[in-house]
C-alpha cells in the first residue's frame, strides 16, 4: 500500500486553480503582506467570541483503491458553533460552520463569488470535520477582509455530508491520477537505477570520490570537493546521487550551475546514462527572459495571450509532457507550451515538481526573490544539491543578498507620475530628500547607519504603490504603462527593505557612495553570505560543492556554509601526467600597477612571441584588464604583426560579445592547425573558464598577472571586514579571488589524457611563497624562467612526446 501526504492548501491550489497569470498581483505577495493577513485572521477569530474555535488541526486518510491511500491534513481558520433548539433524533442542538479567512486588496463589492481555491479549502475542512463528528450537514463560509479598509464580506453555503463526499472524492481522484503516475514511474525508475553500473573505467582516485559523495548523501552532510580537470566531476557526483535516489534516500536531485556550458555537461551525462538504460526524468530550467514569447516579459492577461487562462490549461500541458518525455529541455518545454498556449516559464516550474532531476542556475535555490518556493519553503525535504563550479557561488551569493538604490531611480519615476499619481509623486520626493541629506555626509564611499530611517520612507512610498497596483478600475494604456514602471521600482524598493530587515552587523555593511555621473547610491552589502546560503541548504538533505578551483578549501567552506567545521572536504587526484604539461613562471616581468609601462609591455610581447613560435597551434593569452590587453596588443602589433610573413593569426576579445560572437571566437581554435592562432582575452572573463578546447584545439595559455581584483570601495570594505574577523583581509578580498581566476585560466589547457600544452605565468609574484602556496597539487613542478631561458625551456618540452617520451 502506497501512502501519500498532502496539505489541504496544496491540494486545492493544484487541482482547483484557474484563470490568468498576473505578475502585478503575484509580485505583491510579500512576507509583510502575509503578516498583515495573520493579524486579520487573529482579529476575526477574536471577534468570534466563545462560539468561535480558531486554528483547528485536521487530518484524514482517504483510501483511493487497494494500493493507494492519500492523507489530507491542514488547519481550518475557524469553526463556528451556533446553538439552536434540537429538531428530531440525532440533532445535538449545534450547527457548525467552517470559516476560511482571506485578506484581499480586491474590491469586495465587485465580488460575485468566492475564489474556487478558497472555497475548496473550506469544503475540504467541512467534509473532514463533518465526517469525523458524524454531522449530516455543515456550513461552509469564506470570509474576505479588505486589507486597507478592514471591511468584511462573507460567502456562506450549507452542504450535506453526501454532497461534500461527492465533491471531495472528485477532487482527490483528479489528484490521484498524478500520484499513481508518479508512484508507477518511481518504481520503474528505481528498477533501472538498480541495474546501472558506472559507465566508464575508473580513473585513479575516482572510486574514492564517488564513495565520498555517496556517504555524504547517506549521512545528510555537506561535502566540498577540489576536483581537477579530468577527474570526471560531473559523473562522479551525479552517479552516486542517482544511486542514493534509487535506494530511497532522496526524492529529487538539483544540479546547480552558474553558466549555460556547465548545464550542457550535466545534460550530456544524463543522456549518456539514459543510453545505458537509466530511466530518469529531468528538466533544465530556462530564465523567463529567454523563453518568453514576447520581446520582454509582460506577465498579465492584457499583454500576453498565454497569460490569459493559463491556469485553466497548464495542468493538462504538464501531464502530457511528463508522461511523454524523458528529458525536458528548453525546446521541449516551448513546444508543449505552444501546443497548449501556456507560459513556458511557469509550465516548466510546475513540471519540475513531478520530475527526478532539475538542472538550473544557482538563483532558483538561493536567491531570496527567485528561489523555487515550490521546493524550498520552510520544510526540510530529501533533496540532493549538487553545486557545480562552486567557486562562482561566493560572488553570486553576495549579489543575491545585497541591495542598493540610487537617487536617479526615484527621480526617473517621479518625472512621469505627477499628473496621474500625485500622492506617489510626493512620497518619491520625500525619499529623494532623505537620500540627498545622507549624500551630504558621504563625500566618498562612507559607512552609514541611515538605512533604518530610509526604509520608513520607502515603506510609505511602497504603500502608495500598492494601492495603485491593486486598483484595476482604470485599464487605459497610459495607466497600464505607468503601473508597469511602478511595479519594476516597487520590486527594487521591496528588495532593499527586506534586505535591511534580514541583515545583521556580523555579515552586512551599509554604505553610501557618490557615483561618477553625479548620482548617489545607498547599498546594503552582504560581505559574508554563509548564513543566508545555509538557511536554504538546510532545507535539503545533502549538498556537494565541487570545482576544479575550490582552493583554498577552508576559504570556500567559511563563505558558503555556517557548518564549515563539521563539513567534509576532499581533494581528488588529477589523472593527467605531469610530463604532458609545462608550467613555468617568469621571474623578470610584473603586472603591478607601478610597473605598467612600455618596457613591461614589450617584455610580455616578447614572451608571447617566443612561447607561441616554438610550435604552431592555438594559444590563449590572458590579461588583467581590457586596457592592459589593448596596450600589449598595440606593442605586439607594431613589433610582430607588422613584419611580412609573421605567421600569427590574432583574435581579440571584445568588451561585450553576443552568444554568436563568442562562438565565432572559439570556432577559430581548430585542431591540427598549421598556423599559430592567438586569442587575446581578459582574465576572469568569458573565455577563462567553462570552455572545453580538447586535444590540439588549445596547446598553451599565457597568463599575465596574478588576477588580483582592482582596488575598489567594496574590495576595501571586504579587506577591512576580514582583517577584523580573522586577520586575513588581503587574502579574502584580493589574493584568493585573484588566484582563482589564474587557476581557471590555466585549467583550459589540459583537458584529456591526450593533451599536451604549456601554462606560462607572467608575473614575478608567482615565485613568491604566498602565491605558490595556492597552486594545486598537480602544479607542483613549476619551472622558473626569464627572457633568456624561456625559448630553451619551451623547445625542450616540445621535443618530448606524449608522457615525456622523446620523439
Amino acid at each position: 500500500m502506497d501512502k501519500v501526504k498532502i496539505s489541504v492548501r496544496r491540494l486545492v491550489e493544484f487541482i482547483l486553480r484557474s484563470g490568468d497569470i498576473d505578475s502585478g498581483a503575484q509580485s505583491l505577495r510579500d512576507p509583510s503582506v502575509m503578516q498583515e493577513g495573520t493579524a486579520i485572521h487573529k482579529k476575526i477569530q477574536k471577534e468570534g467570541g466563545a462560539s468561535y474555535r480558531p486554528e483547528v488541526s485536521m487530518k484524514m486518510d482517504f483510501q483511493m483503491d487497494e494500493n493507494l491511500t492519500i492523507t489530507l491534513e491542514g488547519r481550518a481558520d475557524g469553526i463556528i458553533e451556533d446553538m439552536h433548539i434540537p429538531v428530531g433524533e440525532g440533532d445535538s442542538g449545534y450547527f457548525y460552520t467552517i470559516d476560511e479567512i482571506k485578506g484581499t486588496y480586491a474590491s469586495l463589492r465587485r465580488m460575485d463569488e468566492p475564489s474556487p481555491v478558497h472555497m475548496g479549502q473550506a469544503l475540504c475542512y467541512a467534509y473532514m470535520y463533518a465526517k469525523s463528528e458524524n454531522l449530516p450537514k455543515i456550513g461552509v463560509q469564506v470570509t474576505y477582509v479588505h486589507m486597507e479598509s478592514g471591511k468584511i464580506r462573507r460567502f456562506t453555503q450549507e452542504r450535506t455530508i453526501d454532497q461534500l463526499q461527492t465533491w471531495i472524492e472528485s477532487v482527490l481522484e483528479k489528484y490521484a491520477l498524478w500520484v499513481r503516475w508518479a508512484l508507477d514511474w518511481k518504481k520503474q525508475r528505481n528498477i533501472s537505477i538498480g541495474k546501472q553500473n558506472f559507465p566508464f573505467e575508473y580513473r585513479p582516485g575516482q572510486k574514492r570520490l564517488i564513495a565520498g559523495v555517496y556517504q555524504t548523501i547517506v549521512q545528510g552532510k555537506k561535502l566540498f570537493i577540489q576536483a581537477p580537470t579530468g577527474t570526471g566531476k560531473t559523473i562522479s557526483t551525479l552517479f552516486p546521487a542517482i544511486k542514493a535516489m534509487g535506494e530511497g534516500k532522496s526524492d529529487k536531485i538539483f544540479y546547480l550551475t552558474a553558466k549555460t556550458i556547465t548545464r550542457t555537461v550535466a545534460e550530456d551525462t544524463f543522456r549518456l546514462l539514459g543510453k545505458r538504460g537509466l530511466e530518469f526524468k529531468y528538466i533544465t530550467l530556462t530564465a523567463k527572459e529567454k523563453c518568453c514569447v514576447l520581446e520582454e516579459p509582460r506577465c498579465n492577461p492584457a499583454d500576453c495571450p498565454r497569460a490569459r487562462g493559463h491556469f485553466d490549461r497548464v495542468n493538462a500541458a504538464v501531464f502530457d509532457m511528463i508522461n511523454a518525455e524523458p528529458s525536458m529541455s528548453r525546446e521541449v518545454v516551448e513546444a508543449y507550451a505552444q501546443e497548449y498556449m501556456v507560459c513556458p516559464f511557469e509550465m516548466q516550474l510546475d513540471a519540475a515538481v513531478w520530475l527526478d532531476g532539475v538542472v538550473c542556475d544557482y538563483n532558483y535555490v538561493f536567491d531570496p526573490y527567485v528561489y523555487l518556493k515550490r521546493f524550498f519553503s520552510d520544510t526540510k525535504e530529501n533533496y540532493i544539491l549538487l553545486i557545480d563550479e562552486a567557486h562562482n557561488l561566493v560572488e553570486r551569493a553576495r549579489d543575491m543578498f545585497s541591495a542598493d538604490l540610487k537617487i536617479s531611480q526615484f527621480k526617473a519615476l517621479r518625472s512621469i507620475v505627477k499628473q496621474e499619481f500625485p500622492k506617489l509623486w510626493a512620497r518619491l520626493g520625500k525619499c529623494i530628500k532623505f537620500m540627498s541629506t545622507v549624500a551630504l555626509d558621504c563625500p566618498d564611499c562612507t559607512r552609514t547607519n541611515s538605512s533604518g530611517g530610509f526604509t520608513l520612507y520607502l515603506m510609505r512610498m511602497m504603500s502608495e504603490m500598492e494601492l495603485i497596483l491593486k486598483n484595476n478600475e482604470d485599464k487605459s494604456a497610459t495607466r497600464l504603462a505607468l503601473k508597469e514602471r511602478i511595479l519594476e521600482f516597487y520590486l527594487e524598493a521591496r528588495r532593499f527593505v527586506n534586505t535591511y530587515d534580514s541583515m545583521d552587523e556580523e555579515r552586512y555593511i551599509e554604505y553610501g557612495k557618490p557615483l561618477p555621473d553625479g548620482d548617489f547610491m545607498l547599498k546594503i552589502f552582504c560581505v559574508d553570505p554563509s548564513k543566508d546560503l545555509s538557511l536554504r541548504l538546510d532545507l535539503g538533505l545533502s549538498a556537494v560543492f565541487f570545482s576544479a578551483t575550490l582552493l583554498p578549501v577552508q576559504y570556500y567552506k567559511s563563505l558558503l556554509s555556517v557548518s564549515a567545521v563539521t563539513d567534509y572536504d576532499m581533494y581528488a587526484d588529477s589523472p593527467f601526467k605531469e610530463e604532458n604539461r609545462l608550467l613555468m613562471a617568469a621571474t623578470d616581468v610584473s603586472s603591478r600597477y607601478t610597473r605598467r609601462n612600455q618596457e613591461e609591455y614589450e617584455k610580455i610581447s616578447d614572451y608571447i612571441r617566443d612561447i607561441s613560435r616554438a610550435r604552431n597551434g592555438n594559444y590563449l593569452i590572458f590579461f588583467p584588464s581590457y586596457v592592459y590587453m589593448e596596450n600589449v596588443f598595440e606593442v605586439f602589433s607594431s613589433r610582430e604583426l607588422s613584419k611580412a610573413g609573421h605567421g600569427f593569426e590574432v583574435h581579440v576579445q571584445e568588451n561585450s560579445m553576443s552568444e554568436e560572437a563568442r562562438q565565432e571566437f572559439l570556432d577559430v581554435f581548430k585542431a591540427k592547425t598549421h598556423s599559430t592562432v592567438l586569442g587575446f582575452c581578459v582574465l576572469g572573463g568569458i573565455f577563462s573558464e567553462g570552455i572545453d578546447l580538447k586535444e590540439d584545439r588549445l596547446i598553451g595559455a599565457v597568463i599575465v598577472g596574478t588576477g588580483l581584483p582592482q582596488v575598489g570601495d567594496e574590495r576595501e570594505l571586504l579587506r577591512e571586514f576580514y582583517d577584523r574577523k580573522c586577520g586575513m583581509g588581503f587574502e579574502y578580498a584580493y589574493l584568493y579571488p585573484g588566484m582563482n581566476k589564474v587557476l581557471q585560466a590555466g585549467g583550459r589547457v589540459i583537458r584529456t589524457e591526450k593533451d599536451r600544452g604549456i601554462i606560462a605565468l607572467l608575473d614575478e609574484r608567482f615565485n613568491y611563497r604566498q602565491y605558490r602556496g595556492l597552486f594545486p597539487r598537480e602544479w607542483s613542478g613549476c619551472v622558473k624562467v626569464c627572457r633568456d631561458t624561456v625559448v630553451e625551456t619551451v623547445n625542450a618540452f616540445w621535443e618530448k612526446g606524449i608522457d615525456g617520451k622523446k620523439v
